[in-house]
């Protein structure tokens, strides 16, 4: 046998096998291996992953306040939304994020989430025109002027006593007021819903903006209206003997 043959067939042979092994089913593609957790840092993920749910798509909202109004943006800063995604809004749906406070989001996501909320949908200058309430209250509310504001700026929406009516829902619920903060009542007062038809502090009464005095003095209200123990059919003294 010709010796110089033998080499060839061998090296065919050897080409053979381990082109197969390159095509070997299961054996994964080039750039399809799973990214941890933590080293995910595109903004679009992220935020589908962890904020839309409650947000809505692209932030049009859902069972939380949309991210995508630019009203919002425009009076909450980026210190308020990466402190509130770090550290969650006590006493309501708004869980921590942070991996210091028991989330799954490092400092640097976080902080991709809070710039790509801003970049992607805010819009310089829309307030221009305005003179915008402060985000945070500075000042206590008066409950009894605000029930008084309550029915000048939103009774034609929410109803009598905020119990909600044709083109608004019911404001003073049990439940709504347990699962919102006082300043999330004072967001959506300044924020409105876009999503949902409510307007801006700007647009309750045409020509007649609520003043900042007037803000604090409804969210007092609203306050007032909460229940102790939202959700009971019966009072506390009551439970104890069923």
């Amino acid at each position: 046998m010709n010796p110089l043959r033998n080499v060839c067939a061998f090296a065919m042979l050897g080409a053979i096998f381990f082109s197969g092994c390159d095509a070997a089913p299961g054996k994964p593609k080039a750039g399809s291996e799973t990214i941890a957790p933590s080293e995910i840092s595109d903004f679009a993920t992220l935020y589908s992953q962890n904020c839309a749910g409650c947000h809505g798509t692209e932030g049009h909202g859902g069972a939380a306040i949309g991210l995508a109004n630019p009203v919002y943006l425009a009076i909450a800063d980026d210190a308020t939304i990466r402190k509130d995604i770090s550290k969650g809004v006590p006493g309501t749906a708004m869980p921590a994020f942070a991996e210091s406070a028991g989330g799954l989001l490092t400092d640097k996501q976080i902080e991709i989430i809070t710039s790509g909320i801003r970049s992607n949908w805010s819009k310089p200058g829309i307030l221009d025109a305005a003179n915008p309430p402060s985000y945070a209250s500075k000042s206590s509310g008066n409950a009894q002027q605000g029930e008084a504001a309550y029915k000048t700026y939103c009774e034609s929406c929410h109803g009598p006593g905020g119990r909600g009516a044709q083109k608004g829902s019911a404001i003073t619920d049990d439940s709504f007021l347990a699962l919102v903060s006082d300043q999330g009542l004072r967001t959506i007062v300044i924020t409105g819903r876009p999503e949902l038809g409510a307007p801006d502090w700007r647009a309750n009464v045409s020509g007649k903006p609520m003043s900042d005095q007037e803000i604090s003095d409804v969210v007092a209200w609203l306050i007032s209206r909460r229940a102790r123990n939202p959700g009971r059919p019966y009072s506390v003294s009551n439970a104890a003997n069923h």
